[in-house]
C-alpha cells in the first residue's frame, strides 16, 4: 500500500508538472496504475524521466540563475572582480537575495593553482564546517570551504585553507587582499550565520562575467542524468561508456582507458542492477578553460545482486559528476567522484 500512495502522488505530480509532455503518455501511466500494473506504471514513469520536455516543465516556473537544487538551500555568490559576496536562498524554485556585502579576496588574477599564489579560487565549493574563537585577525567566525574539491584535485591544484570569515576584530585591517580567502565585515556574516547551516549552502566563485545556465541545459542534463542511470541499470555497457569523455579522470589519477576496463569487469557480472537517484543539485561550474562545465551532485543508493539474487554488493552515499553539454545536447562526463 506505501508503494501504491507513492505511485499515486507521483502521478498527482506528473500531472500538474507536464502540461508539455505527450497526453497519451499520462493517459497510459493512469491506466495502468487503475489496473494496478505497478512495474508497468514505475517503468513509464522511469520513461517520463528520461525526456526533456518533462524537465522543462518542471522548470517552466523556477529560477535556476545559479542551478537546479533538490538538497542544498543557501548559495554564497562572489564575484572577484568587483569583489563582493551574495548570499541567495533558493526555496521551490524561487531565488531569494538575503543580502549583499562588500569583499575583500586574494590579489592574485584568474583561477588558483598552487598553493601560496595568494589567489581565490574559481569553481564551486561546499561549506564544510564553522569555525569560532579563531585568531582575532579573522573577526567573528569563518566558514570553511572545500577546496580543493575533487575538479581542482584532478588538475593537480594544491593549496588549502581557503574561508569565508570576517574582519579582524580589533578594527586594524591595513591590507587590501586576502591570501585567498573571502573577507566579510563581522556584522555581515553574524547574520548570514543566523540563517545558513554550512551543511546546506555552497560558494559560487567567478571573475568578471557570469554565465547562467539556460532552462534548456538542465533540462538536458537531468534527463541525461536519469538516462545515464538507466544504461547502468541495464547493464548497457556500450551506451554506458559512451557517456565518459575521452579525457576522464578521477582525482585519484585513473584515466578513460583505465576505467573503462574496470567498468568493463564490473558489467562482464550480468548481475542485476538496482540504482536510485536523489536529492540532485546541478550547478554551473565557473572556469578558466572556457568549458561550459556543471557540477551534479546526489545521493545515490546502489544494490547488486548475483544470478542467485544474493546480495553481492550494497552502497549508499554522496555521488559527484563534472560534466560538459555537447552540441547534440549530451553529456560528456569529466570527472566522477
Amino acid at each position: 500500500m506505501k508503494k501504491l500512495a507513492l505511485i499515486a502522488s507521483s502521478l498527482v505530480v506528473l500531472n500538474l508538472q507536464a502540461e508539455d509532455i505527450s497526453h497519451q503518455a499520462l493517459i497510459d501511466i493512469i491506466d495502468s496504475y487503475r489496473k494496478t500494473e505497478l512495474k508497468e506504471v514505475e517503468s513509464k514513469i522511469q520513461t517520463l524521466l528520461l525526456n526533456k520536455d518533462y524537465w522543462l516543465s518542471v522548470l517552466r516556473d523556477q529560477d535556476i540563475t545559479y542551478g537546479y537544487y533538490e538538497n542544498k538551500e543557501y548559495i554564497f555568490v562572489s564575484n572577484k572582480s568587483i569583489p563582493n559576496l551574495s548570499l541567495f536562498r533558493f526555496s521551490k524554485g524561487e531565488l531569494e537575495e538575503i543580502g549583499v556585502s562588500s569583499a575583500l579576496v586574494g590579489s592574485g588574477k584568474g583561477n588558483k593553482k598552487v598553493s601560496g599564489d595568494l589567489t581565490t579560487p574559481i569553481g564551486v565549493y561546499d561549506l564544510q564546517n564553522k569555525l569560532t574563537k579563531l585568531d582575532q585577525y579573522y573577526g567573528a567566525m569563518a566558514f570553511v570551504t572545500s577546496y580543493p574539491n575533487a575538479y581542482d584535485k584532478s588538475l593537480r591544484k594544491t593549496g588549502y585553507g581557503i574561508w569565508i570569515h570576517g574582519m579582524p576584530l580589533n578594527g586594524n585591517r591595513d591590507e587590501l587582499n586576502t591570501k585567498g580567502c573571502i573577507a566579510i565585515e563581522n556584522e555581515d556574516i553574524k547574520i548570514y550565520d543566523k540563517r545558513i547551516k554550512f551543511d546546506n549552502t555552497i560558494l559560487i566563485t567567478y571573475e568578471g562575467s557570469y554565465i547562467p545556465p539556460t532552462k534548456d541545459e538542465v533540462a538536458n542534463l537531468l534527463a541525461q542524468l536519469y538516462l545515464w542511470k538507466d544504461t547502468w541499470e541495464k547493464g548497457d555497457f556500450d551506451n554506458y561508456i559512451a557517456f565518459y569523455d575521452s579525457s576522464f579522470k578521477k582525482s585519484n589519477g585513473t584515466n578513460y582507458a583505465n576505467y573503462k576496463k574496470y567498468k568493463s569487469r564490473i558489467f562482464a557480472k550480468n548481475e542485476n542492477k538496482q540504482i536510485k537517484i536523489s536529492s540532485i543539485d546541478i550547478t554551473p561550474y565557473p572556469n578558466d578553460e572556457g568549458k561550459r562545465l556543471f557540477r551534479i551532485t546526489f545521493n545515490q543508493e546502489y544494490l547488486a545482486l548475483d544470478k542467485k539474487q544474493k546480495v553481492s554488493y550494497r552502497s549508499s552515499g554522496k555521488k559527484e559528476l563534472y560534466v560538459i553539454l555537447l552540441e547534440d545536447g549530451s553529456m560528456s562526463i569529466l570527472l566522477e567522484e
